[in-house]
């Protein structure tokens, strides 16, 4: 056996609070080597990503230590390199994608100089060997037409393609090592495919170890080679991804095999009266040029679709990233600017003023797919919740908002004793329930879910399905569900629309979409969804 590239040797990690330690990491080990794949596998809180940071040391250093243990990487200890040696290792010999590229990439940058920074840093190119080099990498991540979005922001581009920037500045130096938390979360199926097809290719071609924390196992089973499975900060089982999965010996991995959304979405009865009808929408971005920003042609996010969602019901709207699924939401809650008609319980609702759709806010809410950007971290769980009321239901003293709040957590199984902590002190799936809980306070008619399980746990997502379907039967809520995970919407949809570059390419009841798509497209999404290993290989050649 060949000396490991990376030795993490009886590894702890604390974090000092006052005058005790919390033990996030408890004496872990493990070893990774030339052209192999470690994932790290575990739930929110579980220590995968503290992990990984202490290998870059990128924790909140003094009050993160390390009560025991080495990390070894190329025969060299870095936890006691110091600041200088460590800036060499980073982004040269490795790199790390993090799971949010939103916060990862400067929003006052462009792309071009985000991803030449590296290359001149390290490498010392000239602007044009950069600029050249950038176009090399965006291509090889799949951005289409890679040059015009050189001067692009990071808010002009889709949550798949900014993930694709981060992994293209990851490799820009071509590095040793390459850690990727959690980097195809946000991604849609067949994107994240092409993705983990590519880190592969790369892996192979520059003989790259990888380290690869996720919650899905399903990923783990086409990408690694060994895991390692953690729960509160140990390593409760490794071994070979055939050995684990195959035989597991612990009770957690096995309830982390087991765990994905079951059953299927409550009926809805024939006579149901239409909450929501809207279309043909069409939603237009202008794309301006020249000194005199003059508009050149239009970024058809939207482009003729109609959908329609009676009461009791759940429309899944699925796509790839950039097909237009957020945008027609948006513009269904008017929060876009649209044109077509948008029917609410019978009356038109898409010519109205701001003020006048003000009143009409409480029956139309949305449920957001990031819950640490949606909740703001400087008001209270209380004060969350409590927000449209202040607005609606002016009339409500304190008490009864109080009222209002506990009943609302309680209804999405939270404590309400909780209500006067900050989001912060919850964990993600948790968020994503108070996110639930802020939008049924108001007691609506109809919620846009964008995306709302994408960034969890996987037997958190099963919880956060069945807690939807509980309350969509109780209230008899009208859903849009917007998803890139189909076994997701399989659990909950009735209706399926299927988009594509603004249009709708195929729709349907969800039993005969899954039982038999009839478009190339839609059967290229469900094969990554439910066989990645052979949708990886088609969406490459494609």
């Amino acid at each position: 056996m060949t000396e490991p590239l990376l030795s993490v040797q009886d590894l702890s990690v604390a974090f000092r609070q006052g005058e005790q330690d919390m033990l996030a990491v408890d004496r872990i080990s493990f070893d990774l080597r030339k052209g192999e794949t470690v994932a790290l596998v575990g739930e929110s809180g579980s220590g995968k990503s503290v992990s990984a940071l202490s290998i870059l040391k990128l924790l909140p250093y003094p009050s993160a230590h390390h009560p025991s243990g080495r990390i070894l990487f190329k025969g060299k200890d870095l936890i006691a390199a110091d600041e200088d040696e460590m800036r060499k290792v980073r982004g040269d010999d490795i790199t790390m994608v993090f799971q949010e590229p939103m916060t990862s990439l400067n929003p006052l940058h462009t792309i071009e100089r985000q991803v030449g920074e590296i290359l001149k840093l390290h490498r010392g190119m000239s602007d044009r060997d950069a600029r050249a080099r950038t176009l090399e990498l965006l291509t090889l991540v799949g951005i289409r037409d890679a040059e015009s979005r050189l001067g692009a922001y990071p808010h002009q581009l889709s949550g798949g393609q900014r993930q694709r920037v981060m992994i293209a500045t990851a490799l820009a130096n071509e590095p040793d090592l390459f850690i990727a938390d959690e980097p195809t979360t946000a991604l849609d199926v067949t994107v994240q495919a092409q993705i983990l097809k590519l880190l592969a290719e790369l892996k192979s071609r520059l003989d790259m170890a990888m380290l690869f924390i996720t919650h899905d196992l399903g990923i783990v089973r086409k990408v690694a080679d060994r895991v390692c499975v953690m729960l509160k900060g140990k390593i409760v089982e490794q071994g070979t991804v055939a050995e684990v999965f195959g035989n597991p010996q612990h009770p957690y991995t096995q309830k982390l095999l087991a765990a994905e959304p079951k059953g299927r979405a409550n009926p809805v009865p024939t006579q149901a009266p239409v909450v929501v009808e809207a279309g043909p929408i069409k939603v237009w971005f202008p794309i301006k040029r020249g000194f005199f920003r003059k508009t050149v042609g239009h970024v058809k996010a939207v482009d003729g679709v109609s959908v329609r969602i009676r009461r009791g019901e759940t429309v899944g709207v699925v796509g790839e990233s950039g097909s237009g699924k957020t945008t027609l939401g948006l513009a269904i809650l008017r929060l876009v600017a649209s044109e077509g008609p948008v029917v609410f319980l019978g009356n038109r609702i898409d010519g109205l003023r701001s003020k006048e759709l003000r009143p009409m806010r409480k029956n139309l809410q949305v449920v957001f797919q990031d819950p640490y950007g949606s909740l703001s971290p400087r008001m209270s769980v209380a004060e969350i919740v409590e927000e449209g009321l202040l607005v609606q239901d002016k009339g409500l003293s304190y008490a009864e908002r109080r009222d209002v709040v506990a009943r609302a957590l309680h209804d999405v199984g939270l404590d309400p004793a909780t209500m006067d902590r900050y989001p912060h002190e919850f964990s993600g799936g948790q968020r994503q329930r108070i996110a639930i809980a802020r939008a049924m306070a108001l007691e609506p008619q109809f919620i846009m879910l964008d995306e709302p399980t994408s960034a969890l746990d996987m037997s958190v997502q099963a919880q956060i399905v069945e807690l939807l379907r509980d309350l969509q039967k109780r209230r008899d809520l009208a859903y849009m569900f917007i998803s890139h995970d189909l076994k997701v919407v399989r659990a909950l949809a009735n209706h399926v629309v299927v988009m594509q570059n603004g249009r709708i390419v195929e729709e349907g009841s969800a039993e005969s979409i899954f039982a038999e798509p009839k478009t190339e497209y839609t059967r290229a999404l469900f094969a990554a969804a439910f066989n990645l290993e052979t949708v990886a290989s088609n969406a490459v050649r494609q």
